[in-house]
């Protein structure tokens, strides 16, 4: 019987994105890879639990959650979150920035000094600047203020971010002057908490980071997995929580490139793919034609041999 694996969800390090599953066990994710698996045959999606604790009622989930938790534990682990701003005394340094994910799209939001680049990498945020370090309070009320001064919001929906990002502009002076425009107004406004550090506009890019610089356009994005769906492709790109794939659907003539957004995959159980093709259902934009969820197996051995890892 094949191991069954479960996803903990993707993480940015130095070397680019990386899977992590239950356990602690981790799986690189360069350019090129290969990425196949498959959700078991009888699979049902349970909730992940919340806080590292398991859910106590072992609580069925939507196929379609990005969150992957029941509604108790969504509540416990958003409780204990600083982005919900129910804890006030975190003695820890925090940033705050304005990230750019697209033209007309950026927010303003706060991270932990020592966590670096990392929330803007798992955002997605395709480039960003810091504008401050100090306290938490500190950084909170700065977020706060420039959110109503600047009229940006401090969160958009993941599907936004992904339509701008087809969009992306062509040089990276060109990503960040809307940014540098929105430091500078942010900088002349009266009502900064004095222990708040104002850092100067060094804009970061990440196209070349999330593999994006003369990236293929994507046809469609998983709407969901499913019960003996499955997934095999070729990792081209990656940004925030999203891997692109270049996939050819059992009896496809073609390739496309479809996004996969990880946070799905949490609450699965997931088992080598053996081979078979991309079949998974598919939600494509207005006026794209692209790959089907069409199930089968392509019989050409991929899969083959005794794996070590999922994939």
């Amino acid at each position: 019987m094949a191991r069954v694996w479960r996803c903990s969800g993707l993480r940015w390090s130095a070397d680019g994105p990386v899977l992590v599953w239950e356990g602690g066990r981790r799986t690189a994710l360069p350019w090129g890879k290969r990425v196949a698996f498959a959700v078991g045959e009888r699979s049902v999606r349970t909730c992940v639990g919340a806080r590292g604790h398991t859910c106590p009622l072992g609580a069925v989930v939507s196929a379609r959650s990005t969150g992957a938790r029941c509604e108790e534990c969504a509540r416990l682990d958003r409780a204990h979150s600083v982005a919900a701003d129910t804890v006030a005394d975190d003695p820890r340094p925090y940033r705050v920035y304005l990230a750019w994910f697209g033209p007309g799209t950026v927010k303003v939001g706060i991270t932990g000094v020592a966590r670096g680049p990392a929330r803007l990498l798992e955002q997605g945020a395709v480039c960003f600047s810091w504008l401050g370090t100090g306290p938490l309070m500190a950084a909170r009320r700065t977020e706060a203020l420039l959110s109503a001064a600047l009229r940006v919001p401090d969160r958009i929906p993941y599907a936004d971010k992904r339509a701008v990002r087809a969009v992306l502009l062509d040089t990276e002076g060109e990503r960040a002057a809307e940014l540098a425009e929105l430091h500078d107004r942010a900088g002349a406004l009266p009502g900064w908490p004095e222990s708040l550090a104002r850092e100067p506009f060094r804009p970061v890019d990440h196209v070349r980071v999330f593999g994006l610089a003369g990236a293929s356009a994507v046809s469609g994005e998983v709407s969901e997995l499913v019960a003996g769906g499955a997934v095999s492709g070729e990792l081209v790109a990656a940004a925030g929580p999203d891997l692109h794939l270049r996939v050819v659907p059992a009896g496809g003539e073609r390739a496309d490139v479809v996004v996969l957004d990880t946070r799905l995959l949490g609450g699965w159980g997931l088992v080598p793919g053996g081979g078979r093709a991309f079949d998974l259902p598919v939600r494509h934009p207005k006026g794209t034609k692209g790959t089907k969820g069409v199930g089968g197996a392509r019989g050409d051995g991929e899969g083959a041999g005794v794996q070590d890892g999922l994939f």
